[in-house]
């Protein structure tokens, strides 16, 4: 514990990008799956893929808990060995564990009971009711795979050993996707499940991922040692944990409302628009996961060098990461302008989805570059122990402005106006972020001794 890490002494531009870059693959392969698995399920039917739509709040929200966990564990964690405390640095891994299995808990009895209940309230289509109900059951009540594979990836990204993030990740997503059309369309003696098979491709992925992610830590990450015998939940230690991660969740969860509250405002013109929205998440992942795999990266390295009282590593990590976010975010935005269509093709659009889809996704994506500066400095918010600022921020573009926008916007009878509330929103956001963020620079950063 009394040597350096490499989050310490490497040079910062160097440092994020081998850090980031396993993590920016993976997610992107993460996102080639949740594409591809939409894919498959719209050429099985229109119905299923609406499905899908609806149930992606809650999948969003079992992704944000299981995340929020990791992030609080993650900073705390990193911040420990920054400090050299190994005491603290198992403490930290073991009460994030026991955290991730108490929410697989909870959403395990939220598929048995909860399913059916949560897609009725966003539409009244008897099928696409029961095929979202069937979709989400699965999903939940398996979720102990997606659980414990994020917080065991966590575990390993908070030491610096990112590229075994690359390994679970692809392993599991790439199993998805060979056993996506397999399931869902009944092939080499297997039924026919349709969106049941679906469900269980995402959950034997993620399972699969769970698994190696533990193979890993045990072999390759020597700075953490968890063991299950004598553990006792330690109240200060989830304590610090949840003040990270809480804010986190929170933030997934008001984006999961926010989505619940556009499918209802959407549904007032039709299932169709739903879809839509529901195809633009999954593209948009390819922009947005990247970043996210960019922070993954950014969190530890800024947590680490605060604890180390390094003030110029920290702040060259975080400019360097909101000029990648930048890079990135451009590129989405080039690209959802000029291909609107061949990106919707891809999940068999009618000419009436084309006709929806391609206004929204040049709409929306106006907003794609205030969206990548938002999310860095909130990682810095996290990483920095300030998850509650991230939190307001979420909760001033998405409840605050987005869905009432969005709301004004559709009494005007037109759904191509409802997509402007997404760049309205994110202008106030990148406004919001910055000044929190001189705020926390003269109250913390500028007073690390340096």
């Amino acid at each position: 514990m009394n040597k350096e890490n490499k989050m310490g002494t490497l040079p910062v531009g160097r440092l994020l990008i081998t850090m980031s870059l396993p993590m920016i693959i993976s997610m992107l392969v993460q996102a080639l799956y949740n594409v591809v698995d939409s894919i498959f399920v719209a050429r099985y039917s229109e119905a299923a893929l609406s499905a899908v739509s609806y149930a992606f709040p809650a999948q969003n929200l079992m992704i944000g808990l299981s995340t929020g966990i990791g992030v609080g564990m993650n900073a705390l964690l990193s911040k420990s060995l920054g400090e050299k405390n190994a005491k603290m640095v198992k403490k930290a891994a073991e009460n994030g564990i026991f955290l991730s299995l108490i929410g697989f808990v909870i959403f395990l009895v939220f598929g048995i009971f909860g399913s059916e209940w949560f897609i009725g309230f966003q539409t009244k289509t008897a099928e696409i009711i029961e095929n979202g109900r069937i979709y989400l059951t699965i999903c939940c009540c398996a979720s102990f795979g997606i659980f414990g594979e994020i917080i065991f990836e966590r575990l390993m990204q908070s030491t610096g050993r990112t590229i075994f993030t690359l390994y679970t990740q692809g392993v599991g997503a790439i199993i998805n996707i060979i056993l996506d059309p397999i399931f869902i369309f009944g092939m080499f003696g297997l039924p026919e499940m349709g969106i049941a098979g679906a469900a269980l491709a995402t959950v034997v992925g993620q399972i699969a991922a769970f698994i190696i992610a533990i193979i890993l830590n045990h072999k390759y990450n020597p700075e953490i040692s968890v063991s299950p015998a004598g553990f006792r939940p330690d109240g200060h230690v989830i304590g610090r944990i949840c003040a990270v991660g809480i804010p986190s969740v929170i933030m997934m969860g008001i984006g999961s409302i926010m989505t619940t509250s556009l499918n209802k405002i959407l549904n007032t013109f039709s299932d169709l628009a739903v879809s839509v929205f529901g195809v633009y998440f999954k593209l948009q992942s390819f922009i947005f996961m990247p970043i996210f795999g960019l922070n993954n990266g950014l969190i530890p390295i800024v947590a680490y060098n605060y604890g180390a009282g390094k003030r110029r590593r920290l702040m060259s990590a975080l400019k360097f990461a909101c000029l990648i976010a930048l890079c990135f975010m451009a590129a989405g935005l080039i690209i959802m302008q000029v291909f609107p269509d061949a990106l919707l093709s891809m999940f068999d659009a009618s000419e009436e989805m084309l006709a929806i889809g391609r206004v929204a996704l040049r709409t929306i994506s106006l907003s794609f570059l205030f969206a990548g500066v938002c999310i860095v400095i909130g990682s810095g918010f996290q990483a920095l122990g300030y998850g509650t600022y991230s939190m307001l921020v979420s909760i001033a573009r998405q409840l605050v402005v987005l869905i009432p926008a969005a709301y004004l916007l559709s009494l005007s009878g037109k759904v191509e106006l409802v997509w402007f509330a997404f760049p309205l929103a994110e202008i106030m956001s990148v406004a919001v972020s910055v000044f929190l963020f001189i705020r926390i620079y003269k109250k913390v950063i500028s007073k690390i001794p340096e």
